[in-house]
C-alpha cells in the first residue's frame, strides 16, 4: 500500500521524467558506483549476493574469508608465542574449513605475497 506522501513523490518524480530533467544526468548510462558484479561470484549466484548485500546479510563464504582476514590481521603484532601458535591453529582450520565446505584447492587460499617464498622455499 502506498501512502500519500509516496504517492506525491512518485507523482513528482513522473512529471519530471515527463519533462526531461532526468536527461543528461552526470553519469547518465554507467554503472552506478560500487553495483560492479565480483568477478569470484558464480554468474547464477549475483542475485542472490545481491539481496543478502541488501539484507545486511554476508554468505558463508564471505563470513568465513572475513574471519580468516581479522585472524591474519591479529597474528601481525602478536609477540607471545603461545598466543601466536593458538591464533594460527585457528587460522589454519578456518581455511581448511573453507577448502572443504566450498571445495577450493589449497593451492589457491595461499596469499599471493607468500607464493614467491614458498615457491622459492621448496626449489620451485
Amino acid at each position: 500500500m502506498i501512502t500519500g506522501f509516496e504517492k506525491i513523490v512518485e507523482e513528482r518524480i513522473r512529471k519530471a521524467q515527463k519533462k526531461g530533467l532526468f536527461k543528461n544526468l552526470p553519469g547518465s548510462g554507467k554503472p552506478i558506483p560500487g553495483s560492479k558484479q565480483e568477478p569470484s561470484i558464480a554468474n547464477d549466484l549475483h542475485l542472490s549476493y545481491k539481496i543478502l548485500k541488501n539484507a545486511d546479510c554476508l554468505p558463508p563464504e564471505i563470513e568465513l574469508k572475513k574471519k580468516i582476514q581479522q585472524t591474519e590481521d591479529l597474528l601481525v603484532g602478536m609477540e607471545d608465542a603461545a598466543e601466536k601458535y593458538r591464533t594460527l591453529k585457528k587460522l589454519n582450520y578456518l581455511i581448511m574449513k573453507l577448502n572443504v565446505t566450498f571445495n577450493r584447492s589449497v593451492i589457491n587460499e595461499v596469499p599471493q605475497q607468500y607464493a614467491t617464498g614458498i615457491i622459492k622455499r621448496f626449489g620451485g
